[in-house]
C-alpha cells in the first residue's frame, strides 16, 4: 500500500508523516484535510497525490507504517527479561521518547478512535485499538516479581491499579505535547517527569 512514499526521500517523507500524523491525530480521518498536509509538508498537493493516490490510502499507510516502526523501534529493544514492574514501564517510556523524537505525533495518532465514514478506516482503527491494549497489558503487566510487593497486597488488584495510572499519566502527557510545537518539547523535562511518577508508585507498592 502507498508504495510509492517508500520512494520518496527519507527527510521529504518524515516530514510528511508527521504533517499528516498531526492533521490525523487532531481532526480524525473524516475532517483532515490534505490542503493542510501538503502545505504543512512544503509540498505541492500535486506531488504530495503522485506518491499517495488518496486520503484513505495515505491513512492506512501511516497505520500500517506507524504499527511496524513501533515493533521493530520499540518492542525490538524492549528488555522483557526485566521483571521488575517499574524499571519495565521506565524501559517502555524511554524507547517511547525516542519514537515521539522521530514522529511526535506517532502515539496521539494510534490513540485515534472517532469513527470514520469509510469503514475500512473504522477495521483499521478497531484492529489497532486491540493490539494496543493487548501488548500494553501481556508485554508490561503479565509476568512480574511479585516477591518486591509489599505483603498481604493482591497483586492482580496491584497491577491493574498501576495500569491505569500509567494510562491515565500517559494521556496527561499527550494531552501537555498537544499544545506544544514538537520542536519546543523539552524531552528531558518529560523523561524526569515519568521517572519521578514511577518512582511515586514503586514507594506506594513496594516494600
Amino acid at each position: 500500500m502507498a508504495v510509492k512514499l517508500m520512494d520518496m526521500e527519507n527527510k521529504r517523507r518524515d516530514v510528511l508523516m508527521n504533517a499528516a500524523l498531526k492533521e490525523f491525530a487532531e481532526k480524525g480521518f473524516d475532517k483532515a484535510s490534505t490542503n493542510v498536509i501538503a502545505k504543512e509538508s512544503g509540498i505541492s498537493k500535486a506531488l504530495m497525490f503522485h506518491y499517495v493516490s488518496s486520503k484513505k490510502e495515505l491513512f492506512l499507510f501511516l497505520y500500517e507504517h506507524c504499527t511496524n516502526m513501533i515493533h521493530e523501534e520499540y518492542l525490538a529493544y524492549m528488555n522483557f527479561n526485566e521483571k521488575d514492574i517499574f524499571e519495565r514501564l521506565q524501559q517502555s517510556y524511554a524507547l517511547q521518547i525516542e519514537l515521539l523524537k522521530k514522529h511526535p505525533w506517532i502515539f496521539e495518532f494510534i490513540q485515534m478512535t472517532a469513527a470514520a465514514e469509510a469503514e475500512e478506516i473504522n477495521e483499521a482503527m478497531e484492529q489497532k485499538a486491540a493490539k494496543i491494549q493487548t501488548l500494553c497489558q501481556e508485554t508490561m503487566f503479565e509476568v512480574v516479581d511479585e516477591t518486591k510487593f509489599r505483603d498481604g497486597m493482591n497483586i492482580e488488584r496491584c497491577k491493574q491499579i498501576i495500569y491505569w495510572a500509567n494510562i491515565g499519566f500517559t494521556n496527561q502527557l499527550l494531552n501537555e505535547m498537544r499544545n506544544t510545537e514538537a520542536s519546543d518539547l523539552d524531552y528531558d523535562k518529560v523523561q524526569e517527569e515519568l521517572d519521578g511518577f514511577l518512582n511515586e508508585l514503586r514507594k506506594s507498592f513496594y516494600k
